[in-house]
């Protein structure tokens, strides 16, 4: 070992390193290390392994956090969530056109003030450390000054976040809506500011097509063109009345994928939320232009929206996250949003396995972003965002922990009966960010 070691982390290790899609599976890619160790050089991860291993063996002085008889894991991933839905999760009795229009824009309006962007922002990622997220993708609103405050905020925290200003210029409230060109030159500044600042990225962030004139989505694609390494974030095909209205509205498109992929939006780290009602020359084009999409059971559960065929993600090859969607999602947590996934599997003769469930939450939701060279598990020269979680955080944990004798039916509980009381701690680019209590 070459690398100066500054601090070092023990307890039980679990990560991925590469995919798991066969339900039945367990092959060299489970990587479980019991009593092992971490060892961090400030933001990074210099080596990992068994504690009594020789590269373990540390020089005095060298801080050791231990965590024994807890499970570590990745820093979860969170591939969809709206931080302005935060303060209206919950709200009752709608599908998403209504939905949108009854709660989401009359909330997403106050993030034109700048003192409660920044409040919200500082409780947003919160909510987020305190629920083991370490990295996510993020909507603001049509307002600039929404993504300064959390970009801001996340900056503080040396976090990895992408986020973007939503661009939207029809079908929504007057004080809402912005000229296409006034939000190609807002847009532009912010990625200017904070595009690959730090561990910041700029996502283009069109809201969906519907409130997309043609004239914006080609204020879109210049952007993309101009900046080729921003990612693009939207919604797709998530409810059944939309991909009819989209169909009305861009009736020279071969379907809802269609307009997207016509203004150059599709590709290497476009990611696409939801995707419930594809057909298969949708599919086709995720696959060959290797978008990606962001799975939100919660949200699709909550709205009524329809189950995503994770099987058929697999069979296309197109890559898959795991998104909380806040706030039609119902919670932060990345293992109650895992024990939702299974249920949607359930409903359509799918097993999901725990193995592949947090292969989604980590590695597999960094793939997604484009972002496997950084983080999504603990190899070597990656950055060192994890997770200590507490199996035992309540009694009936206790019970099931118990009487669970495989790693797999230990993290199968996690994820079932799993949520904000297991995240024992949270470390974000080699730094406690989140202590249980």
């Amino acid at each position: 070992m070459n690398q100066t070691v500054t601090r070092a982390i023990r307890g039980n290790f679990f990560d991925l390193t590469g995919s798991v899609s066969d339900p039945d599976e367990i092959t060299d890619r489970v990587r479980y290390v019991e009593d092992g160790v971490l060892l961090l050089n400030g933001g990074r991860i210099v080596w990992h392994g068994e504690r009594m291993a020789p590269q373990a063996q540390l020089p005095e002085g060298i801080p050791v956090e231990d965590y024994r008889g807890k499970l570590i894991v990745p820093g979860f991933i969170d591939t969809h969530i709206h931080y302005p839905q935060t303060e209206m999760v919950g709200a009752y009795g709608e599908q998403l056109l209504s939905w949108l229009k009854n709660y989401t824009f009359p909330t997403e309006a106050q993030y034109e003030c700048a003192g409660h962007a920044a409040e919200m922002s500082q409780f947003f990622l919160r909510q987020l450390l305190a629920n083991g997220t370490t990295t996510a993708l993020v909507f603001g609103t049509v307002h600039p000054q929404s993504v300064e405050a959390l970009f801001t905020a996340a900056e503080a925290l040396q976090m990895r976040l992408i986020a973007g200003k939503v661009m939207m210029d029809r079908n929504a409230p007057e004080a809402l809506l912005e000229e296409a060109e006034t939000s190609y030159a807002q847009t532009r500044d912010l990625i200017r500011r904070w595009h690959n600042r730090g561990r910041l990225g700029y996502a283009l962030t069109p809201r969906f097509a519907p409130t997309s004139s043609p004239a914006l989505l080609e204020a879109v694609r210049r952007l993309r063109d101009e900046f080729p390494d921003t990612w693009v974030h939207t919604h797709l095909s998530e409810n059944s009345d939309e991909v009819a209205w989209v169909r009305a509205l861009y009736p020279d498109h071969a379907h809802y994928l269609g307009v997207y992929h016509d203004y150059g939006l599709t590709g290497k780290k476009s990611v696409f939320a939801h995707c419930l009602h594809l057909c298969d020359d949708e599919w086709a084009c995720m696959a060959a232009s290797d978008s990606a999409i962001a799975f939100c059971p919660t949200s699709n559960l909550f709205l009524g929206s329809g189950l995503f065929r994770l099987q058929k993600a697999w069979e296309q090859q197109v890559r898959v996250g795991i998104g909380s969607d806040i706030g039609a999602g119902t919670t932060f947590s990345i293992l109650s949003t895992l024990g939702e996934a299974y249920k949607v599997g359930q409903l359509q003769q799918y097993r999901l396995s725990a193995f592949e469930a947090f292969y989604h939450a980590t590695l597999g939701g960094a793939r997604a972003l484009h972002l496997d060279d950084k983080i999504g598990n603990f190899d070597p020269g990656k950055e060192a965002d994890f997770v200590v979680l507490d199996g035992n955080a309540t009694a009936l944990q206790q019970l099931r922990a118990a009487n669970s004798t495989t790693l797999a039916e230990k993290l199968f509980v996690l994820m079932t009966l799993g949520d904000d009381r297991n995240i024992h701690a949270t470390w974000v680019n080699g730094e406690p960010v989140y202590r249980a209590g």
